[in-house]
């Protein structure tokens, strides 16, 4: 029978026992007119009445007493309460995700296309300094480079310990050549330098750990490659979670602002002449906000002092010129100071605009006062840190968030950050942006615009590296407060600032010398903060309070005692505070003892050694990356992903991916176009239609749920359990009909039949997404009875199954298959 040609009979007939005529008496009742809803209106679930005490009903229709059941004894676990649980937990993001617009086929197709682009233009950005022979993105390491005892990956046989490089005579020639010999789990392995270079890959963890659990082994390559598969789902459920937040950005609209008449007057105040890379940063921006419908989400990544404010304060000006609000984002009080004063400064001249600060400095009045005028409007230009991210703060018509250091927010900030991204435009500013946004805008989820060029006068900051000794530091401040200057001397920590300050004053007693630190009261701070910028104090002794945006002309030497401790984009960023004249800086960066340093801190330490010139933030960004590993980038899950394959493997993975996210895309079918042909329909019994009451409505409701979305029908049979307790087996397999048919409709499956042993699928998908579905099962049953052949999903089964029976098998087979979609594009 075909159920989708007359699809309101799936209830088409109940089997209802005549108290009249005694237990064997039917009644048939057709419901072939009915159509299907979504509501599900059951008494106890939807309404306030009382539950109806059930009874067990067994497959024959007949009764026996029973207790209550309660909700708990209700959730059995049978198949289908195993599959809810089952999409809960692996779909669980997607829940949330069904509350955005629909996209259709045709409107994804321009979509994708236009992040194909501009991820191919990221790709770019990379090729040269990560390209093997072909041209492709390669994270291959170079085997010369390897160190005995290094672990290392093979991409086809698994994780061994690199030995060693030395000659050898092959099978193929009497002539000796190079070999890599590395130890596996059963037995050392050789292969020619060439090949090597081809296939390995450094093994690397997220953390300091870099031991792999276990070696692979030789002769059984198993387990590697149920680790090679597992890491690649993950790296494409990735992706797939990236793609869809970008089509969702790309469809959100807003009017392009016209270009202020003003701005050739505004732009005229700055005082330098702008560098090639600002002046193209300044054109992405300005084309943004004036030729795209789309809300900016940019990336300015320029080294420290080297123009991003600039870039900023013209689009804060485009978007307030237009009537709108600006929001400019700082992860210190002391850094949003800066960039208050900076502003007001720069829009003096403008008196209509209105630019305010909300920070913790003030009392509780001013703020109160503060938060109703942004409510109201008549603030134009909002500084301040976090707190402006508080449920408190009520903007009347936000146009632009500005978002200086990023890295520097915690997770929460993060995520509430990213949410305006979908309404506002959104300009992030960083010299050391976090690795995250760095990958982004490396692949072309994100734009970004990079100003590598120093300006003219500026001088790369000597950075000095060795052990700390008490002469040596006094020997560094002596230097720099001879030529006038003045010192920044930063520590991990609070605790050891007064110790530090006890040196000093004991060394320098001539000299003005202060601490700072978050802790501080904030008049205390903020006044300490004056006085050094005023040259009044000669020594500010502070933790990393300093790090993000401090531009202090005359302040020229930096000592950063117990280096280790800090991360490597942290010690970039607080280098960086210094070098701003045409004096020669001088960063002294001082560590215990190196014995004591881990591989990580002495990898941290020689990559800021390297990296000396200026404008090397953003290569600075990609060493941290590497080196800290994906902990706070991709989360705990992704981390332990990275952990099945390492680093390097895992990054060329994520490139490959992204590279071709376009094919690994599943096309959903109308569920009412699902055809399922398998005779089989069941009569529920009578104890049950009349414990029901009004079961044609609810079996209804049930098509409904199941036409709507898996959602619905999982909330919809969670319903009915948690009202009426475990159905009856004939509801089972009707429950069971509704979900094989919106299962197979979201996995673009259109008819599904048996023809003798062979059970048939027919499907609009491509054979790649066919082959990772089939990679990610979990049941070998299944992964290895299905084969892909001319659009159709075909199994061959030991043995022609009873009806039933086949209706299970394939509701376990599509639920195999649903697992892998998280993975997938569904547009």
């Amino acid at each position: 029978m075909d159920l989708v040609a007359r699809a309101p009979s799936l209830a088409g007939f109940m089997n209802s026992t005549d108290n009249n005529g005694g237990a064997n008496a039917k009644h048939w009742f057709p419901l072939s007119s009915t159509r299907f809803g979504l509501r599900l209106r059951v008494r106890g679930v939807l309404s306030s009445s009382p539950p109806i005490t059930p009874r067990d009903i067994n497959g024959n229709g007949v009764s026996v007493p029973s207790r209550i059941w309660t909700p708990a004894e209700a959730e059995q676990r049978d198949a289908i309460s195993l599959l809810n649980e089952r999409i809960r937990r692996e779909h669980g993001k997607r829940e949330t995700a069904s509350s955005r617009p629909a996209m259709d086929s045709k409107e994804a197709d321009k979509y994708i296309q236009l992040v194909k682009e501009q991820q191919q233009r990221g790709l770019q950005k990379l090729k040269g300094e990560r390209t093997d022979a072909s041209g492709s993105f390669s994270y291959k390491v170079d085997p010369y480079t390897l160190r005995s005892g290094d672990y290392v990956v093979h991409k086809k046989v698994g994780i061994g310990r690199f030995a060693g490089v030395k000659y050898d005579v092959s099978k193929s020639s009497t002539e000796p050549i190079e070999h890599v010999f590395i130890e596996y789990a059963d037995g050392m392995a050789k292969l020619p330098i060439k090949q090597a270079s081809r296939l390995l890959y450094r093994y690397n963890l997220p953390n300091e750990n870099k031991k792999p659990r276990t070696l692979s082994k030789l002769s059984d390559n198993s387990a590697w490659e149920r680790r090679r598969i597992k890491g690649k789902v993950a790296v494409q459920k990735m992706v797939v979670d990236l793609m869809e937040l970008y089509l969702h950005r790309l469809k959100q609209k807003r009017p392009p602002y016209t270009k202020p008449s003003a701005v050739a007057g505004f732009v005229s105040q700055f005082p330098y002449e702008p560098t090639p890379d600002q002046k193209q940063a300044f054109m992405d921006v300005e084309r943004d906000l004036t030729e795209r419908e789309n809300p900016m989400d940019r990336l300015i990544c320029g080294d420290v002092g080297f123009g991003k404010t600039e870039v900023a304060l013209r689009a804060i000006f485009c978007v307030v010129a237009a009537g709108k609000q600006a929001m400019i984002l700082a992860p210190t009080i002391v850094l949003a100071k800066q960039h208050f004063d900076v502003i007001s400064e720069r829009f003096s001249r403008y008196h209509n605009i209105k630019v305010g600060l909300l920070s913790r400095f003030q009392t509780k009045s001013e703020k109160e006062t503060y938060l109703q005028m942004i409510k109201n409007g008549d603030l134009d230009i909002i500084v301040g840190t976090h707190s402006l991210l508080g449920d408190r703060v009520v903007y009347n018509n936000l146009g632009l968030l500005v978002v200086d250091e990023e890295q520097r927010f915690g997770v929460k900030q993060k995520e509430r950050i990213a949410s305006f991204k979908t309404s506002v435009d959104v300009l992030t500013l960083s010299a050391t942006p976090i690795p995250r946004t760095l990958y982004l805008a490396l692949t072309g989820f994100r734009d970004a615009s990079l100003i590598s060029t120093p300006p003219p006068e500026r001088v790369p900051i000597r950075t000095h590296l060795s052990a700390y000794t008490k002469e040596r530091v006094i020997h560094a401040i002596k230097q720099e407060l001879d030529r006038g200057g003045q010192v920044f001397y930063v520590l991990p920590r609070i605790k050891g600032l007064e110790e530090v300050m006890e040196f000093l004053e004991q060394s320098f007693p001539d000299v003005d010398i202060a601490i700072a630190h978050g802790k501080q009261y904030s008049r205390q701070l903020e006044e300490t903060m004056e006085n050094f910028a005023q040259g009044h104090i000669k020594i500010l002794i502070c933790t990393n309070i300093v790090e993000s945006g401090l531009d202090i002309q005359n302040a020229n030497t930096i000592v950063i005692q117990d280096v280790q401790q800090f991360g490597l984009a942290q010690l970039y960023q607080l280098r960086g505070r210094v070098g701003r004249a045409d004096k020669e800086a001088h960063a002294y960066l001082f560590y215990p003892d190196k014995s004591l340093l881990s591989d990580q801190a002495l990898e941290r330490l020689a990559a800021l050694e390297e990296c000396t010139d200026l404008g090397q933030g953003f290569h600075i960004a990609e060493r941290d990356m590497a080196i800290r590993g994906f902990g706070n980038i991709f989360g705990e899950q992704q981390t332990g992903d990275v952990g099945n394959v390492g680093i390097d493997l895992f990054f060329e993975m994520l490139f490959e991916s992204l590279s071709k996210v376009d094919e690994h895309r599943v096309i959903s079918v109308p569920y009412g176009s699902v055809q399922f042909d398998v005779n089989l329909n069941p009569h529920l019994p009578s104890e049950y239609i009349n414990y029901l009451e009004n079961p044609l409505e609810i079996i209804n409701e049930a098509e409904k749920a199941a036409e709507k979305d898996i959602w619905n029908l999982i909330q919809f049979t969670e319903n009915l359990r948690c009202q009426y307790g475990k159905e009856p087996y004939s509801m089972e397999i009707l429950l069971k009909k509704l979900y094989v048919r919106r299962m197979a409709a979201d996995l673009g499956i259109t008819q599904m039949y048996a023809s003798g042993k062979v059970v048939h699928m027919k499907t609009n998908m491509k054979k790649k997404v066919f082959k990772m579905m089939l990679d990610s099962m979990a049941s070998e049953m299944h992964r290895t009875s299905l084969v892909f052949e001319d659009g159709t999903i075909k199994a061959e089964l030991l043995l022609e199954l009873p009806r039933e029976q086949l209706l299970d098998w394939i509701f376990q087979c599509l639920a195999e298959l649903y697992a892998s979609l998280p993975a997938l594009i569904k547009y």
